[in-house]
């Protein structure tokens, strides 16, 4: 049994540079914290003794005799381009999909760094990557940016740059224990109880591209900044102010970003004291994050008590496999 387990991720500033569509004239980044829930697959070579060759267990059951009957798109693809067939793959996730955590690019990782290790194929986590990104961009044409596919291989807390060319160089951020211990104690991180189609969202924004330039050119120099403030002693206030400055720039980038309920969300989060906060994900539901002192997380979590708050903190690893099950 082989078992990869690749975190999700929250991604704070830059989205939308890194669309190739933008990165490909204006070059791109983004700040993102690899988070420490997971998505896990299982993977074994399937015994020669059933009425079908391969099983694939997720949401569905499906038992067939070639890869190209899977429905699972993503699992289909990475099985016909890595040449494998009588498998059994088991998907177990940490936190729902559609919800703005970069799932399915975690799930893409997962599954390209488990089915290697099936054929004991060595591969690096640009590689990992740089195949996620392919198979979901180019492969399956899911609209999107590539810097989930990132931060779920490298894992960390990140500042990336994205070359014109789509290369990329991954930046860690390095924090102090007590810089660390402070920062994730000021995060709250919050289900809106809202599910979504993120590519029907992303598809609007690239529509949107070349009419939100001065928005995206803003988002791109708040990224700098951010980049910044990390060596500063009163980091976590002015991270906090420039998420809630992305955040108003984020909502211009399509009508769809957006809705009352996410915004009275955001209204109440930041009135209980909140720095700032935004939606993760392209937008249209799934979960929030905001940053506020840490004397303020129980304030917040009291107001917004109708809805689900998740702890986090950071995973310093991306992805990795097992022989065996993850505990």
């Amino acid at each position: 049994m082989i078992s990869s387990k690749t975190p999700y991720r929250v991604s704070f500033f830059g989205g939308g540079t890194d669309y190739k569509k933008w990165y490909q004239e204006n070059e791109g980044g983004f700040i993102s914290m690899a988070i420490n829930k997971y998505c896990y697959l299982y993977c074994r070579n399937l015994p020669p003794f059933f009425s079908y060759k391969s099983r694939i267990v997720w949401s569905k059951i499906e038992q067939v005799m070639q890869n190209s009957e899977i429905t699972h798109p993503a699992i289909r693809e990475a099985l016909i381009r890595e040449a494998i067939e009588n498998v059994e793959i088991h998907h177990v996730g940490d936190l729902p999909a559609r919800s703005g955590l970069g799932s399915s690019s975690s799930f893409s990782v997962g599954i390209l760094n488990a089915l290697r290790a099936i054929k004991n194929v060595e591969t690096d986590k640009k590689k990992l990557a740089i195949d996620a990104i392919n198979l979901e961009r180019n492969i399956l044409n899911e609209s999107g940016g590539i810097q989930d596919q990132i931060a779920a291989s490298y894992g960390g807390l990140n500042y990336v740059e994205i070359k014109k060319s789509g290369d990329f160089i991954v930046n860690k951020i390095n924090l102090s224990d007590d810089q660390k211990i402070q920062f994730e104690d000021s995060i709250l991180l919050v289900f809106t109880g809202i599910f979504r189609n993120s590519y029907e969202v992303a598809q609007d924004q690239i529509k949107n591209f070349s009419n939100r330039g001065k928005e995206l050119e803003k988002i791109a120099s708040i990224t700098n900044d951010a980049k910044k403030l990390f060596n500063s002693s009163n980091f976590i206030e002015d991270f906090g102010g420039l998420l809630n400055e992305t955040w108003s720039y984020k909502k211009q980038l399509s009508n769809k970003v957006s809705n009352p309920i996410i915004d009275e969300i955001y209204s109440e989060a930041i009135d209980a004291g909140a720095y700032g906060g935004k939606l993760l994900g392209a937008g249209a539901g799934g979960f929030m994050v905001f940053v506020a002192p840490a004397i303020k997380i129980d304030n917040i979590r009291n107001r917004l008590n109708k809805l689900i708050h998740v702890p986090i903190k950071i995973d310093e690893s991306g992805t990795e496999l097992s022989r065996g099950k993850f505990e």
